[in-house]
C-alpha cells in the first residue's frame, strides 16, 4: 500500500510538472505572436498613436470601414469583435492603455449590448493566454466564477478551451500564420443576404451598464473623446422603439439607427453589408470628423 501511494504521488508530481511546462510553453508562444487575433495584436505590438479606435460587438466590427477613416488621414483600427459585450469592450480599452497606446477618439456601438450585463463566454477566451502576464486582465477577470482555476491551475485554461486556445491556435502562433482578424484594419465586410430575417426587440429593456460607465470614466481621465453610437437595424425590426429607450437611459448616445434602413443594405437584420457599412461610415465621418 505504501509503495502504491508513493507511486501515485510520483505520477501526480509528474503530471503537475508537465502541466507547468505546457502552460509556460503555450503562454510564451502566445506572447510572441501579434498577427493572429486582435488581442495578441494589442498585447504584442509596439505602442501606437491612434486618431480613432473602434470598440464594440460585431455591430462595430461589420459597420465601421477602417479604410475610410484612413483615407481621411486618421490612424484607425477596428477592435470590434464578434459576440463581444461591454465587459470585453471595457477590457480592450484598458489593455490598449496598459500597453501605452495613445488614443484621441473612441467610437463604440452602444445599443443592443445594453440588454445584458454579462460577459461573452466565447470572446473572453481570446484574453486567457495573457491572463498571467497582464495585471489589467487579471483584475478584470477576478470576479468570474472560474478565475482561480484559470489563474492558478497550470494548463487548466488551455485544456478546458482547447478548441479556441489549444494546440492548433498555439501552433499557428508559433509558425506566425496570419489570421483574417486584422485584415482591412480590423473591419469585416459582409455580403448582401438573400433571406433577411427580422430582429425582435419587443419587450426588451436596455439596462444601465457598469462597463459602459467604466469606459466613460476611463475616457474622461485619459482625455479621450468618446463617441457612443447606436448603429442601424433593418426596416423589418420589431420593437424598434428600443432605441428610443436607450436614448432616454443614456442621452449622450447618438442614435443612428435609422440612417440606413433599406433591407438591400443588410446582410442580417442587425448587420449591414459592405455597401450599407460604407454609407453609414461616411455619415459618421461627416458628422464627427469633417474638419
Amino acid at each position: 500500500m505504501k509503495n502504491f501511494l508513493f507511486f501515485a504521488l510520483k505520477i501526480l508530481i509528474l503530471i503537475f510538472v508537465v502541466a507547468v511546462v505546457f502552460d509556460i510553453t503555450y503562454s510564451q508562444v502566445f506572447l510572441m505572436s501579434n498577427n493572429r487575433g486582435k488581442i495578441g495584436y494589442i498585447y504584442n505590438s509596439k505602442p501606437k498613436e491612434y486618431d480613432v479606435v473602434i470598440l464594440g460587438s460585431s455591430r462595430a466590427n461589420n459597420h465601421f470601414v477602417t479604410q475610410m477613416f484612413k483615407d481621411k488621414g486618421l490612424e484607425t483600427f477596428n477592435f470590434g469583435m464578434q459576440g463581444s459585450k461591454l465587459f470585453e469592450s471595457d477590457l480592450v480599452l484598458k489593455l490598449l492603455l496598459e500597453k501605452k497606446n495613445k488614443i484621441k477618439n473612441i467610437i463604440i456601438d452602444i445599443d443592443v449590448t445594453l440588454r445584458s450585463k454579462k460577459n461573452s463566454e466565447a470572446t473572453i477566451l481570446k484574453f486567457y493566454p495573457y491572463l498571467q502576464s497582464s495585471p489589467v486582465i487579471k483584475e478584470h477577470f477576478s470576479s468570474l466564477p472560474d478565475f482561480y482555476l484559470n489563474q492558478y491551475v497550470p494548463f487548466y485554461r488551455y485544456a478546458k478551451y482547447e478548441t479556441k486556445i489549444g494546440f492548433r491556435e498555439m501552433f499557428f502562433c508559433a509558425i506566425e500564420k496570419k489570421s483574417k482578424e486584422q485584415d482591412f484594419g480590423g473591419y469585416s465586410a459582409l455580403e448582401k443576404s438573400k433571406n433577411l430575417s427580422s430582429e425582435n426587440l419587443l419587450n426588451i429593456e436596455p439596462k444601465r451598464n457598469q462597463y459602459y460607465e467604466e469606459i466613460k470614466q476611463i475616457c474622461k481621465i485619459n482625455n479621450i473623446n468618446l463617441i457612443a453610437v447606436m448603429t442601424p437595424m433593418c426596416e423589418s425590426t420589431k420593437g424598434i422603439n428600443y432605441f428610443e429607450k436607450v436614448k432616454k437611459l443614456y442621452p449622450e448616445i447618438h442614435n443612428y439607427e435609422n440612417v440606413v434602413v433599406e433591407d438591400k443594405y443588410f446582410s442580417s437584420c442587425g448587420h449591414m453589408n459592405d455597401t450599407g457599412a460604407r454609407i453609414f461610415t461616411a455619415r459618421i465621418l461627416k458628422d464627427f470628423f469633417n474638419k
